[in-house]
């Protein structure tokens, strides 16, 4: 990861400038410029950089519209003006929910609940509306539960199911082929399997587990993303079907027992 002199370095060459001229425009002299970004000479031979400080800080951002996220690591998007372009996402719930000891609640969407959770996620009464239990395994981290709607994930997950998601903070971090729970004011809430191309096109590809052909793969912009939940437990009213590898076991028991009292009936005549 880059250091801060580093990220300084990348401003000043972004305007053409040089340490001088760059002190100038922030404010500072040419020595505290140079002492960021070379270093100061010491006894040894060595040089070692001074941090800059809040007010360098400042001045650097104000006067050349930096982007605070780039100085620190967190973007690699240096100019403010470019990020309305790129992805708005929060990186936080907005509303979490609490029970009476102060430990976070899990919040419960049923399906009649969702065109009301669209604009009431932020809402602190109405996320009090909805039903909320403590869930003592899922910890680090905020959770939702979502009621799974249709049959666009199936075989994975069917209509009714609930699914467990946890907060995701960075679309940065979605990793590919995991399931999510996206909320966004164009697509509603929905249940897919993820792409991650954030860093290329600031968008994710959303794709169905059901292969019928009803349900075509495609994208979300970041910035229409308002929240996004990992994964990463679901309770099913589904039981599944028996494997075909337990019914001929099943079959194969059979014909056992009926050799063995064959083979007892014989030994007894």
């Amino acid at each position: 990861m880059e250091g801060i002199d580093e990220k300084i370095t990348a401003i000043i060459n972004q305007f053409h400038l040089n340490n001088f001229s760059f002190s100038k425009r922030i404010g500072v002299t040419g020595t505290t410029v140079d002492s960021i970004v070379n270093g100061r000479p010491q006894k040894d031979g060595t040089r070692k950089k001074t941090k800059p400080g809040y007010d360098v800080l400042t001045a650097i951002i104000d006067t050349f519209d930096i982007n605070p996220d780039f100085l620190f690591g967190k973007s690699s998007t240096m100019l403010k003006s470019d990020v309305s372009n790129n992805q708005t996402y929060s990186g936080m719930p907005q509303v979490i929910a609490v029970n009476e000891i102060g430990e976070e609640n899990v919040v419960y969407v049923p399906v009649q609940a969702r065109a009301g959770y669209l604009d009431g996620y932020g809402d602190p009464e109405y996320i009090e509306s909805l039903p909320s239990f403590h869930m003592p395994h899922l910890t680090n981290g905020t959770y939702r539960c979502f009621e799974v709607e249709g049959n666009s994930m199936a075989r994975t997950f069917f209509d009714g199911d609930l699914v467990f998601g946890k907060y995701v903070e960075d679309l940065r971090d979605v990793n590919d082929g995991r399931v999510y729970v996206i909320v966004s004011k164009t697509e509603g809430v929905v249940l897919k399997r993820v792409i991650n191309s954030i860093e290329e096109r600031q968008k994710l590809i959303l794709k169905s587990d059901n292969k019928d052909g009803n349900y075509p793969t495609y994208t979300i912009n970041a910035q229409d993303i308002e929240e996004l939940w990992s994964v990463t437990m679901y309770a099913s009213k589904q039981m599944p079907e028996p494997m075909d590898i337990y019914d001929r076991l099943n079959e194969l028991e059979h014909k056992i027992v009926d050799l063995e009292g064959e083979l007892q009936r014989r030994t007894l005549n």
